[in-house]
């Protein structure tokens, strides 16, 4: 299949190859204007002639869309297949799939890639805004920190289209992005710590040892379901973040490393929370023998009556009926992290160790959440 370069621009060249014919016999030509780097025309060149050996294959194999004729519903999906699957956590891959079904491809995956303006996507963003874009049906448009997920996802997406070289430029980066109102984190104060900590006497074990350890680590959901016996050091009183249990439909459950980098990291536990771990380390020795063979042994911490890992969501949701039994004010879960923090921000903790402490990526995540 013959092709050829054409130089345009400084670092602008348009590749042309011909192939096969079209309905009315006349031979197809098709064209791509590409940019490339290079210290000399020389180097240039070479790239040019790289892209163009990358073109003649993809029209070969069939898998070329014509930019004018590509659709953004048809960019998403090769977005998908080509970037995200094998770029993104499970979980925030499902997430984006959810955005892109349930609103953004409904309302902008007919337009073509390439004429798709700022106004396009400003009256989509204010479209969120109105009642009726809620999947839950409660009234009223969706909330701005939700508003902007969408807004984030769009642009990168068009980000990659330019990387591409499928449009010459963003148009998402042409609009503000949408702005939040900032809401402080909810959390206990010393006083309820002191309530939940007495109300849980006489609760099970293994409900005791997840609200005090997340209290004392302010380690993530996900992370505190992904902990094993082996993670935990009981000479040295530590436990090591390496994982995390994650739950999604069609998937089940799974464990992956955690959210980033930082996220794995060694926390030092007070000892009375230590000691909380060995009595419900040996109470979950006596349940494995008495299961005797039905009991599989995961080496999770928190588990189910057969020792497969405990799912996701059932901490979370003892911890709310637990609440509202013992008529303590309700925060989530996760808001028990953020009542980590704030407590050892207030005990004079420096800003740098309690970001480390919760796996933060940087300490401007810490401050602008609990500044």
């Amino acid at each position: 299949m013959p092709g050829s370069i054409e130089k345009r621009g400084e670092n602008s060249y348009r590749l042309i190859v011909s192939g096969g014919y079209g309905p009315d016999g006349k031979r197809k030509r098709y064209t791509k204007t590409i940019k490339v780097e290079g210290k000399t025309e020389t180097a240039k060149l070479k790239e040019a002639e790289k892209e163009l050996a990358k073109f003649i294959a993809e029209i070969e194999g069939n898998t070329f869309i014509e930019p004018s004729k590509l659709t953004f519903k048809a960019f998403v999906e090769k977005w998908l297949e080509e970037y995200a699957k094998d770029n993104l956590a499970p979980k925030t891959l499902y997430r984006y799939k959810e955005m892109l079904d349930k609103r953004i491809l409904p309302a902008l995956g007919h337009l073509k890639l390439n004429k798709i303006k700022p106004i396009h996507i400003l009256e989509f963003l204010n479209m969120l805004k109105e009642d009726g874009t809620r999947l839950d049906g409660k009234k009223g448009g969706l909330s701005s920190q939700t508003i902007k997920h969408h807004y984030r996802l769009i642009h990168a997406m068009l980000e990659d289209a330019v990387k591409w070289q499928l449009i010459p430029s963003n148009p998402a980066s042409n609009i503000d992005p949408p702005k939040v109102n900032k809401h402080e984190a909810e959390y206990y104060n010393e006083e309820e710590v002191k309530e939940l900590v007495k109300a849980l006497d006489g609760e099970k074990l293994k409900y005791q040892v997840a609200i005090m350890l997340t209290l004392a680590a302010g380690e993530r959901l996900g992370e505190l379901m992904g902990l094993k016996w082996e993670h935990i050091d009981f000479d040295n009183n530590t436990i090591e973040i390496v994982q995390a249990n994650q739950y999604l439909p069609g998937q089940g459950l799974f464990t992956k490393t955690p959210k980033n980098e930082t996220s794995k990291r060694l926390i030092a536990i007070p000892q009375q929370i230590m000691d909380l771990l060995r009595e419900y380390k040996k109470e979950q020795n006596l349940e494995r023998l008495k299961k005797g063979n039905k009991w599989i042994d995961t080496g999770f911490v928190f588990t189910q009556w057969n020792g497969q890992p405990m799912y996701y969501d059932t901490i979370s949701k003892w911890f709310s009926k637990f609440l509202q039994k013992k008529g303590l004010r309700h925060i989530t879960f996760h808001q028990l992290r953020h009542t980590s923090a704030t407590l050892l921000i207030n005990a004079g903790e420096n800003i740098k160790a309690v970001s480390k402490r919760l796996g933060h990526s940087n300490t401007s995540t810490t401050m602008n959440i609990y500044a």
